[in-house]
């Protein structure tokens, strides 16, 4: 069964850093696309990044240019680097990942982490 364990979430003061990482237990990594996305606190789930298995890379236009994800494929890792948060960036971090055209990132179909959370507060 395929699993992915996030880790790096946690409580930071706005305008700081985080790093999130999530590994996925999963022969042929470099097969994966690969996501982060997140759910506010009363609010629907919204896609935060997502990198292909060839490497190109997409933002959610509310983090571009703070938030840079990327894909460590001997360590099986895909990782999101949080910088200059804000209180809005508050929410539960979901890593996922999935296998096109079989899985598209997002889906039902595709596999999801159990969530960090993720609090920007002073």
């Amino acid at each position: 069964q395929v699993q992915l364990v996030e880790s790096g979430g946690g409580l930071v003061q706005p305008g700081g850093s985080l790093t999130l990482s999530c590994v996925l237990s999963r022969s042929f990594f470099k097969m994966f696309d690969l996501g982060w996305y997140r759910q506010p606190p009363g609010e629907q789930r919204e896609l935060v990044a997502r990198i292909s298995n060839s490497g190109s890379t997409t933002y959610a236009d509310s983090v571009k240019g703070r938030f840079t994800i990327s894909r460590d494929d001997a360590k099986n890792t895909v990782f999101l680097q949080m910088n200059s948060l804000k209180s809005e960036d508050t929410a539960v971090y979901y890593c996922n990942a999935g296998v096109m055209p079989v899985q598209p990132l997002g889906s039902a179909a595709s596999t999801w982490g159990q969530g960090t959370q993720v609090t920007v507060s002073s």
